[in-house]
């Protein structure tokens, strides 16, 4: 892609191209009236989709147009949604399909900036899947972008709207564990192929599939085994591996929490990363500059299956484990008995520790502390019908939803996707986030800011 910002001019001639002539002003989002609903487009129908779909259905918006490059998707969705129009290719139905007032984008990580950029600069408010982006560049254009556009927008990490992440928050902030200065954050993320360093044989795509514009703004290559309709999350040109996966909804009360900015160093510790693909498994840390009152802080990121070393680790067999989760040391204040999460974090404070499974399960260890802890009244305001429901407030008006691109969601990618760039070069990075610049490692610069394919520019 070229380095100039595209100018509404260079939009409207990349429009002409597939014979698109009208651009709406950004920034020109109708008004609603009380009761009316929003009308809404979806990119990607399937997969995450579904859900995506149906919760905005149950939220009060309107279904009224569904794109997907995969026909047979379509079709399935079709008959959820019979009275949206469909399309195979995301830039024709946001040009002529004028009555969509916003956009909820569901496809693999490659084409969520494009599709969200579109549908921003054409006035169309959006919801995005995480990771809201593919590289950190793509996630500070969206930021910057919603603030100058005007338009509702939202991550779709859908528990920083849950209670339970909030009361997290609230208990950390709130001293409970006194001072943090260590997190770590795990997941069983890989549960696709990755650590493969070598393309499968390639073959015709099914004749169902349009999958020039599957690969859309990626490097070009034939279709393959593994990748269509799931398995992409681990191919680099087209995912972010497990932490794209994963890491905006663990990362989520960590970084809200302790008012994270950019982290000044982060390094990698992996095993079968490539340049096709991620690795097997990966330890990423983050360390984060003192700020205000509160002192630096250490993130450590965990993720995949290693080899086990432990002899002690076996099955129900008594046979020693070959793989286990990679993990955090087990804290010494989970009890015995109480089993230790695949997936969430682990916040060590100078008063004492939580531990919170998946997002929103917070609890003080070991329990006897839990017991005793007087919690503190609830002081974030809740989100009446959850996260789908907010975005479809802020479209009609009402407050930015509290993931708005501008104000938090796109911060929280580019603090999750760098840990990628410590992955892929081998590299501690050392980071200038301002200029979104590793300073000591000039060819991080490409996994940075990507080059566009040709007709892709946005």
């Amino acid at each position: 892609m070229s380095s100039r910002s595209v100018s509404r001019r260079s939009i409207l001639r990349s429009s002409a191209a597939f014979g698109l002539f009208t651009i709406i002003p950004g920034g020109l989002a109708r008004g609603f009236a009380a009761n009316e609903k929003v009308n809404v487009g979806v990119i990607g129908v399937m997969g995450i989709g579904i859900s995506d779909r149906r919760e905005l259905v149950n939220a009060g918006a309107n279904i009224v147009a569904l794109c997907d490059v995969d026909r047979r998707s379509l079709e399935a969705a079709h008959k959820e949604h019979p009275q949206a129009r469909t399309w195979v290719d995301f830039r024709k139905m946001l040009e002529e399909q004028k009555e969509i007032d916003a956009v909820m984008v569901c496809t693999p990580d490659h084409l969520h900036y494009p599709a969200s950029m579109l549908a921003m600069k054409l006035g169309k408010h959006v919801c995005t899947e995480k990771p809201m982006a593919h590289s950190v560049w793509e996630a500070r254009q969206l930021g910057l972008a919603a603030k100058k556009y005007k338009v509702a927008t939202q991550h779709d990490h859908e528990g920083h709207s849950s209670d339970g992440l909030r009361t997290a928050v609230e208990w950390i902030k709130s001293g409970a564990i006194g001072t943090v200065r260590e997190v770590h954050i795990f997941t069983d993320r890989p549960i696709w192929p990755q650590g493969i360093a070598k393309r499968p044989p390639s073959k015709p795509a099914p004749p169902h599939l349009e999958w020039d514009l599957w690969i859309g703004p990626a490097p070009y290559r034939e279709y393959h085994d593994g990748l269509h309709p799931f398995s992409w999350r681990g191919w680099w040109d087209f995912g972010t591996g497990a932490l794209g996966d994963m890491g905006c909804h663990f990362w989520d009360s960590t970084v809200w929490a302790l008012d994270l900015g950019h982290p000044t160093t982060v390094e990698a510790v992996q095993e079968g990363n490539s340049e096709e693909t991620g690795p097997n498994w990966s330890t990423v840390t983050y360390h984060f500059p003192a700020k205000g009152d509160r002192p630096a802080v250490k993130v450590t990121w965990w993720d995949g299956r290693r080899p086990n070393t432990d002899p002690n680790l076996k099955d129900k067999n008594g046979n020693m484990l070959k793989v286990v989760q990679n993990l955090p040391p087990r804290p010494e204040e989970l009890e015995p008995d109480r089993r230790f999460p695949s997936n969430g974090s682990l916040f060590i404070g100078d008063k004492g520790k939580l531990l919170v499974a998946d997002t929103n399960s917070p609890r003080l260890i070991p329990e006897s502390k839990m017991k005793e802890f007087e919690r503190p009244k609830p002081f974030i305001p809740r989100v009446p019908g959850g996260h789908k429901a907010e975005w479809l407030r802020a479209c009609k008006g009402g407050p930015p939803c509290g993931s708005d691109f501008g104000l938090f969601g796109a911060h929280l990618a580019e603090v999750v996707l760098l840990g990628n760039l410590a992955i892929r070069t081998g590299r501690k990075i050392e980071w200038d986030g301002e200029n979104l610049k590793a300073t000591n490692c000039p060819e991080a610069d490409r996994y940075i800011r990507r080059e566009y394919r040709k007709g892709w520019d946005v």
